[in-house]
């Protein structure tokens, strides 16, 4: 999962693009780019880390230029290090750099293409600087010496008939402009708004609304699947819709963990979302443990705090803040290694004793994805005190792996993939379990916009939406994500001085 800005404004925007970049920091915590374009020239800085550790006073001042696209990320399939933060950048045709959110579940095959028919080379295994060469390559088959907007919007099409799985990506082209465009099914998130200025409008494309809300944008609404929006150096705001076969399914996972509950997706409030959530998980309560002796309910922070609120307030109990959270530790369940995640675990949440103590405890959670986070959770809590412990996920069991751009573990390190609920339970040790029925969870979102067709649920039923996603490609990313995979690639790394590909710093 990433975090995508471009902006085309009326005077130097990498502070703009900083400040989109740093509210957009939960989507991505690896690493951080920042590309402008000034003079026919490009301008990039990008490197591992948070926003705030990457960009220094010294990089802004030379990321000049009213044109620019930045990125937040963090690594699939264990892929880490610089070599592979983007913007990605080709120099044919006309120079164009590429930020990118999602995966592209045909990306080996693309790969071959690109190599064996397209005569373009690949200097890294991301499947973003995939993305960016079929675009390149489509672009330059035009042969224009100065490309249209049209002409922009017939290399996206093609795009879309070569490439397979969720995507939304920024790019930019040099002295031209900066194109965003969304995969036909509007899997992975993208909004474009605008800003009056004294020197004229701006335009803003973004991951999520809340990066237009905070830079005084107003949100024209979200980019539509398959559509491509094309803003020109003059400021010049063109759309057209790139795709034969669309439809609104997007993928609901963000509207669980991964969103802002502030944003607004699709015309869905992630907010009014999660307050969803926890009602209809209270109801479920009721109906399978109508004479239960719950005292209090105590989130999980952050992203379970509202459902918990809610639930607490449709079931009439205390609703209470147990756990304090540190903010400066990372999201465990997308850290590199099991041992890792375990630690990070106590060093992020400690208990407050006297919310815990001779009381019947219900603890909420967005997800249970591979249970070490809510297992050591529940210990805390009996040591804190708790009498019982009971466990609510404002989720259905997360049993199948995710191939449009959230790296979840393997299947085999999902807690629930091939258990029972009751066996889940066992295994976390909760004194008992209550998931949210995907039925439940899908009427939340879909209350908030019916003109949404579906969502994508695969990480919840195995049903992938794109429809090319076969056991042979299951297999191949469970070798792919496994913890020991991913750290014999992290041993490789290191041993090779992490030289993957060519960094450009300034």
């Amino acid at each position: 999962m990433c975090g995508l800005v471009g902006i085309v404004g009326k005077s130097d925007i990498a502070p703009d693009i900083y400040d989109a970049l740093t509210v957009l920091q939960h989507r991505g915590q690896d690493a951080a780019g920042i590309m402008t374009c000034h003079g026919g020239k490009f301008s990039q800085r990008k490197s591992e880390g948070l926003v705030r550790d990457v960009f220094r006073q010294h990089h802004m001042q030379r990321l000049s230029g009213s044109i620019g696209i930045g990125h937040v990320r963090y690594p699939t399939a264990g892929s880490s290090g610089t070599a592979l933060a983007q913007p990605f950048y080709v120099n044919s045709p006309y120079g164009i750099a590429l930020a990118h959110n999602g995966n592209l579940t045909n990306a080996d095959a693309l790969a071959k293409e690109l190599f064996q028919s397209d005569l373009r080379h690949l200097n890294t295994d991301s499947d973003s600087e995939v993305l960016l060469n079929v675009f390149a390559h489509e672009l330059q088959t035009l042969g224009k010496l100065s490309p249209a907007a049209a002409d922009i919007f017939t290399a996206v099409g093609a795009v879309h008939r070569r490439c397979r799985g969720g995507y939304a990506a920024v790019a930019m082209l040099v002295d031209h402009g900066v194109l965003a465009f969304r995969d036909p099914y509007g899997i992975r998130p993208l909004v474009v708004g605008y800003r009056d200025t004294d020197e004229g409008r701006e335009h803003m494309v973004a991951s999520e609304s809340v990066a237009l809300d905070v830079l005084g944008y107003t949100m024209l609404g979200d980019v539509a699947p398959g559509e491509a929006i094309f803003i020109d150096s003059a400021g010049n705001l063109h759309r057209q819709q790139c795709a034969e076969h669309t439809q609104l399914a997007p993928c609901i996972f963000e509207h669980v963990y991964f969103a802002r509950p502030d944003s607004l997706m699709d015309g869905i409030s992630v907010y009014k979302t999660r307050m969803r959530q926890g009602e209809r998980l209270a109801r479920k309560v009721l109906r399978e443990h109508a004479d239960h002796d719950i005292d209090v309910i105590i989130p999980i922070p952050d992203t379970s705090r509202i459902a918990g609120q809610a639930m607490a307030t449709e079931l009439g109990i205390k609703f209470r803040e147990g756990f304090m959270k540190n903010r400066y530790i990372g999201r465990t369940f997308i850290m590199p290694g099991q041992s890792q995640r375990k630690k990070s675990v106590r060093q992020k949440l400690n208990p407050v004793p006297l919310e815990f103590k001779g009381k019947n405890v219900m603890l909420v959670d967005d997800s249970i994805v591979r249970g070490t986070t809510c297992r050591q959770i529940i210990e805390m809590a009996r040591d804190a005190g708790a009498n019982k412990v009971y466990f609510a996920s404002a989720a259905p069991p997360v049993r199948y792996p995710n191939v449009y751009g959230i790296d979840m573990p393997s299947a085999t390190e999902l807690i629930a993939h091939g258990r029972t609920e009751a066996e889940v339970c066992e295994l976390i040790g909760a004194d008992s379990l209550v998931f949210q029925d995907l039925e439940d969870l899908v009427a939340c979102s879909h209350e908030g916009n019916e003109a949404a067709s579906g969502f994508d649920c695969s990480v919840f039923n195995g049903e992938y939406i794109t429809g090319d996603v076969d056991q042979g490609y299951l297999d191949h990313i469970e070798a792919q994500r496994n913890d020991e995979a991913q750290s014999e690639r992290r041993a490789a790394m290191a041993a090779e001085g992490a030289v993957v590909g060519l960094h450009n710093d300034i």
